[in-house]
């Protein structure tokens, strides 16, 4: 027994010093990867730069994890801001020779895509070349890999090429069968997000709506896919109808989508060709994360135009649970905005809005840390993906808005959702409830039964007070006649091409675009562009992102398509009740 116990007490004893080495040599390890960020990264000579058009493209690159190489490819997004200016750089750079797009599923809002092939376009007038292969080509891929100056696909491959559509999901008859009820309160004709938990179809407003910004963005991929494959709008159009869906792989080069078929080796070979190689050794890739870490494109001067980030959805404050996307926060961001309005060297600020809105309370308050920030110093718009209903809010008041042909706006309107779940919990659950009051209207919005008349009434009043603020911000900043506002407003979506037309945006342009107007309303001609706010370093939230990102991933796997039906009853149970949004999905493939 004695021999036992020392045995146990050994291993235990080597079990606790084996976990304090290998916490030892991750402490060490984790700060020599500290050590290493912000080092500037080198490009080869005669570098190809590879972009792999798979995962989704986000607004924001975040800060570069040394762990990231255990992804192995899967899992991959590309951020837009670095991309930009990868792209910027490479043109520039006698090291970077072409570009070699990767084809595969990719995700993007319309908005985003344009303004990437507007990048790669950019790159193409600098005098070099880019060329895509893909075995798959999903629709925003293909719009990007279009511009190549060759496009190959598999022999066993596809183009997606088949048009636009929407899909919204409905919950009503899910919250039917569980005994609730959704309470709706709104302003806006074509408020659309509150019909899935009301309708079991679309309105036909919405569908109005949703027909109308589909085909503005469908057209205008049209116009740009059919000027880089030499190709009329209208025989692009017609192949999307009848010859792209689940046809043989010839018939995309005899259309005139793609050039050639090719396997991996070929167009390597035509890889080496362009470079006057021989051996498949000497190809040398570089990716956009090295090529925009690389060498600054000109010398830093005191004058900035301050970049804004301000994407994701609008709340009060900082979400909860595992997972949260980016989000614009109330007090962050005013305390972020006040601190470029203090700052001295900062002569101009872009905000960058790609939103589709949230919270009304907390628009209004950024929408009015924006007026004091403009008061002192010129504020331009930048519309990303979209800027739509509270991303339209917080955008109005500024000294000029731009916008990308395909980016969702408008949206004017407000909506309140309250759940009434007294037929849940009464009849199904068999709970009773009962009060004691001081007024009558001490128990608003109590637990177990649904508004009465003067409370709906009450609510609707709120709603629609909330509605007249927001008009009444939007004619101030636009300089119209608030009644004229409402007759756009109505909760309607437009796009960016159409919002030009109707005087909710001032010009369509990119992000470039509107840095240059604002250098230009302050009055400097030289001046170096600064990014707000920092990224935070990754790893601050290591551990938490590596807990949260299994809890998540476990969920998807046993959800599969019905996860976004989960990801939405989460992120309405932390919602404030009254909102400026798009819908919660508007699921446009």
């Amino acid at each position: 027994m004695k021999e036992f116990f020392k045995y146990v007490l050994a291993t235990i004893v080597g079990i606790i010093l084996t976990s304090i080495i290998f916490t030892i040599i991750a402490i060490v390890s984790v700060a020599g990867m500290m050590a290493n960020e912000g080092a500037t990264s080198s490009v080869e000579k005669n570098s190809i730069l590879r972009i792999k058009l798979q995962g989704e493209l986000v607004e924001r690159a975040g800060e570069g994890s040394p762990l990231d190489i255990l992804n192995q490819g899967e899992d991959l997004t590309i951020g837009l801001d670095q991309a930009l200016d990868a792209l910027k750089k490479a043109a520039k750079n006698d090291k970077v020779k072409g570009i070699y797009l990767e084809g595969g599923s990719f995700a993007a809002t319309p908005a985003m895509l344009q303004e990437l092939r507007q990048g790669l376009q950019e790159f193409k007038e600098s005098g070099k070349w880019i060329v895509s292969y893909g075995d798959t080509y999903s629709r925003a891929a293909y719009y990007l890999a279009s511009i190549a100056d060759e496009v190959y696909l598999n022999p066993s491959g596809m183009i997606d090429w088949s048009g636009m559509s929407s899909q919204p999901i409905f919950y009503t008859g899910l919250m039917k069968k569980l005994g609730v009820k959704m309470q709706v309160f709104k302003v806006g004709t074509y408020k659309s997000a509150v019909e899935p938990f009301i309708n079991t179809e679309m309105s036909e407003a919405n569908r109005e709506q949703v027909m109308s910004y589909l085909s503005s963005i469908w057209n205008n991929m049209l116009k740009d896919v059919a000027g880089s494959r030499k190709l009329e709008v209208d025989a692009l159009n017609a192949l999307a109808d009848t010859s792209t869906v689940l046809c043989e792989a010839k018939e995309y080069v005899n259309n005139k989508l793609a050039d050639k078929l090719a396997y991996l080796s070929d167009v390597k070979d035509a890889l080496k060709q362009r470079l006057e190689l021989d051996d498949d050794d000497d190809l040398k890739f570089t990716c956009l994360a090295d090529v925009a870490a690389s060498d600054d494109l000109g010398d830093k001067v005191d004058n900035e135009v301050a970049v804004y980030y301000a994407y994701g959805e609008i709340n009060d404050a900082a979400g909860s649970g595992f997972n949260q996307e980016h989000a614009i926060t109330t007090k962050a961001t005013i305390t972020d905005l006040q601190k470029l309005r203090k700052d001295k060297d900062v002569k101009a600020v872009v905000i960058r809005v790609n939103s589709p809105g949230g919270s009304a309370y907390a628009s209004e308050q950024i929408w009015h840390e924006i007026q004091l920030l403009r008061a002192e110093k010129p504020v331009v718009v930048s519309m990303g993906g979209m800027a739509a209903s509270g991303g339209y809010y917080i955008s109005c008041g500024a000294n000029q808005i731009y916008a990308e042909p395909m980016t969702l706006t408008g949206s004017i309107g407000i909506f309140g959702m309250i759940p009434d779940a007294s037929e849940l919990l009464t009849q199904k659950l068999g709970l009773t409830f009962d009060v004691v009051k001081t007024n009558a209207m001490s128990d608003f919005g109590a637990t177990g039964r649904p508004f009465n008349a003067n409370e709906a009434a009450k609510m609707q009043n709120y709603i629609n007070h909330g509605y007249d603020l927001f008009t009444s911000r939007v004619a101030g900043g636009r300089a119209m006649p608030q009644d004229s506002v409402k007759v756009i407003g109505e909760g309607r979506v437009w796009t960016g091409e159409q919002a030009l037309k109707i005087g909710l945006v001032d010009k369509l342009g990119n992000l470039d675009d509107a840095i240059k107007a604002a250098a230009e309303l302050a009055k400097v001609e030289k001046y170096t562009v600064s990014r707000y706010p920092s990224p935070e370093p990754w790893y601050m939230g290591l551990l938490d992102k590596g807990k949260n990102d299994y809890m998540e991933s476990q969920i998807r796997a046993a959800l599969g398509e019905y996860y976004p039906a989960f990801a939405l009853i989460r992120r309405i149970g932390k919602m404030d009740a009254v909102q400026a949004r798009l819908p919660f999905d508007p699921n446009i493939k």
